[in-house]
C-alpha cells in the first residue's frame, strides 16, 4: 500500500499510472481540468486499453466543463457513464488500473493537486479492489450498491457505521483533516473520546467548540483532504468530511488502512501542518515518507 502526499507529490503519480495501464481503466470523476490526464487516458485507448470514465452529472459551477470533458472522452473511445441523480452529489474520487486502486481524497484538478494539502492510497488488496469494483459496477450501471467491505467506506451506505467504529476504537489520539466537523452523531463519538482520555486534534474547522479537543486553521496549504490518523496505526482517507450531508446523502468514497507506516507518514504530514514548518527540513519531512509493505 502506497502513500500519494498532495501538492508535494503532484500529477506525476496519476501520470504514471495512466501511461503504464495495459489492460483496464476505471475512473470515477468529479471534476476535471488536466489536460495531461486527459491526454494520457486518449493514449490508453489507442494502445487498446479498456477504459470506462464514470463522469458526475453535477458540480458546483462546473457543469459544462463536465460535458465538454464527456465529448472529449467519447471522441477518443472512451466508454462514458454518468452519475444517477438519486443522491445530491456524487463526490467519490479513485481510479482502478489493472486490478490496482488509486483512493483519492482530490480531484484531477490543479488546484487541488498543485495546490492543495490532500491524500491518494494507492493499493492492489483483492478485496478492497473487488469492493471498489464492484462500486464502479453499480454506479456506472445505476443499480444499488451492497456493501462487501469494511474497509472501503462508502456514502452513503456504510460510511455512518464504519467511520463511527473507526473513531469510537481510538485509545490515545485522533488526527484529523477536516474542512468542516458538524454531524452531531460523530461530534458526539469525538467528545466521547475525550472524555476516555484520548488526544484530539483537528487542522480545519468545527461547528462548535468542544472542550478538550483543539483546532486550527490550515494556513500552510489551502485544505481539501479528509484524512483521520488514529493512535498513528490506521489512517481513514477519503472524500467524506464528518457532516451529515457527505455521511448520508452523498456518493463519498475513502478507505480503511490499518497499516502503521501510512499513519506515521500522515502523522508527521500532520505535526507539520499544525506547526506550520517552514523551509527545507519540513519539505524533507514530508516528502521522504517511510516505505510501505505493498498489498
Amino acid at each position: 500500500m502506497k502513500l500519494i502526499i498532495q501538492p508535494d507529490e503532484g500529477i506525476a503519480p496519476l501520470l504514471l499510472a495512466l501511461k503504464r495501464a495495459k489492460k483496464n481503466i476505471d475512473i470515477m470523476i468529479f471534476r476535471f481540468d488536466r489536460v495531461e490526464l486527459e491526454k494520457a487516458i486518449a493514449q490508453a485507448v489507442t494502445r487498446g486499453v479498456a477504459v470506462r470514465a464514470l463522469v458526475a452529472r453535477t458540480n458546483r459551477g462546473g457543469e459544462k466543463r463536465l460535458r465538454k470533458l464527456e465529448m472529449s472522452f467519447l471522441d477518443a473511445g472512451v466508454t462514458v457513464c454518468r452519475t444517477d441523480a438519486d443522491l445530491t452529489r456524487y463526490h467519490g474520487k479513485m481510479m482502478i488500473i489493472d486490478g490496482e486502486l488509486y483512493l483519492l481524497g482530490f480531484n484531477y484538478t490543479e488546484l487541488d493537486i498543485d495546490r492543495s494539502r490532500s491524500f491518494g492510497v494507492r493499493t492492489r488488496d483483492a478485496a478492497v479492489v473487488k469492493a471498489a469494483t464492484a462500486l464502479f459496477e453499480a454506479d456506472a450501471t445505476r443499480r444499488p450498491y451492497e456493501p462487501v467491505s469494511d474497509r472501503l467506506v462508502v456514502s452513503p451506505e456504510s460510511s455512518r457505521r464504519l467511520l463511527g467504529s473507526f473513531i469510537s476504537g481510538a485509545k490515545k489520539e485522533l488526527l484529523i483533516y477536516d474542512p468542516k466537523v458538524s454531524d452531531r452523531m460523530m461530534i458526539k463519538l469525538l467528545r466521547e473520546r475525550v472524555a476516555r482520555g484520548v488526544s484530539v486534534r483537528v487542522i480545519g474547522s468545527m461547528s462548535k467548540s468542544i472542550d478538550g479537543i483543539e483546532v486550527r486553521k490550515s494556513t500552510r496549504h489551502r485544505l481539501h483532504v479528509r484524512a483521520i490518523v488514529r493512535d498513528r496505526r490506521a489512517v481513514f482517507v477519503g472524500s467524506q468530511s464528518l457532516r451529515r450531508l457527505q455521511i448520508d446523502g452523498r456518493r463519498e468514497v475513502g478507505l480503511i488502512a490499518p497499516q502503521a507506516a501510512l499513519a506515521t507518514t500522515i502523522a508527521r504530514v500532520f505535526e507539520d501542518d499544525w506547526g506550520n514548518k517552514k523551509g527545507k527540513d519540513a519539505a524533507e519531512d514530508v516528502t521522504a515518507p517511510p516505505k510501505a509493505k505493498a498489498s
